[in-house]
Parts: structure tokens; sequence; C-alpha cells
């Protein structure tokens, strides 16, 4: 169960994870070996999962952004596991989601522009196992965008 310290800790890290551990004290009101401690016992109970640098998508070459519904032929388990499988293999895929619903799947994709959305659609998305049937919206405006959660 989390404290209200830990919960402090995620709040500032999910913000800047490459705050110094000194800093992190400092802002959290304890010694730097204390807030050490919590910080490996919070990665130790799987509440950090890892750090990453958020790179701009305009920046390197993907500024569309796009989600998939997919509609699969059959629902069978095999099915989705080879459906998964490929998905996974796929790095334009940055989300994949099995839901519940008038589909099976919504995946999201960044891409260069529509043409080579069209030839990612045409060449790879189709043709991955079991996909009868997709639809596509392309987003025209990313209101809100982020990875935190709130604690």
């Amino acid at each position: 169960m989390l404290v209200e310290t830990d919960r402090r800790i995620l709040r500032i890290l999910q913000t800047d994870g490459r705050i110094t551990n000194q800093e992190l004290a400092a802002r959290c009101g304890m010694s730097p070996s204390a807030c050490l401690e919590r910080m490996r016992r919070l990665r130790a109970q799987g509440y950090i999962l890892g750090y990453s640098a958020q790179l701009d998508p305009q920046k390197i070459g993907r500024p569309l952004l796009i989600f998939i519904e997919v509609l699969l032929d059959r629902t069978t388990g095999d099915i989705f596991r080879k459906f998964d499988e490929a998905v996974r293999l796929r790095p334009e895929i940055l989300e994949c989601h099995m839901v519940a619903g008038g589909f099976d799947y919504l995946l999201k994709v960044r891409m260069a522009d529509m043409a080579a959305y069209r030839s990612f659609l045409a060449d790879t998305l189709v043709e991955m196992p079991g996909v009868r049937e997709t639809r596509t919206y392309p987003v025209m405006e990313e209101v809100k965008s982020t990875t935190e959660l709130p604690v």
C-alpha cells in the first residue's frame, strides 16, 4: 500500500524522471538515503516500470497520429495470439488494446504522412493474421497527450 511520501515520489518522477536523488529527497522533505531506499522499494514492487525520454514526433518525422479499429474474421485464441505477435513486431504501432464492443482491437500508430499510412495499411496491417476489417481515424489535433497517472 502506498503512503503519501511514496505518492509524492511517484508524482515527481512522472514529471521529471531525470531528477537527482538529492533533489527528489529535498522536494519530498526526506534524507537522500531514505529517498533512495523508497525508490528501490517502489521499483522492486513494480510501481516504477522504467524510465524513458519523450520524443517530439514532429522532429523525428512521425507527425501523423492515427487510431485504427481492427475487426478480426474469427475470435479464437489462436488468432488472438498470432495477431498479438504480429503487432509486437511493428514499431509504428505504439499501442494495441483488445477491447469489448463492435471491434476487437484499437491501435495507436505514428506515421510520417498519409501516404506512409496507406502503404502500412495495404502492405502490413490488412495482411496481419485474422484481420477482416479496419476503420481509420487520423487525429486532427492532439488536445491532451500524457503518460502521467494520477497518484
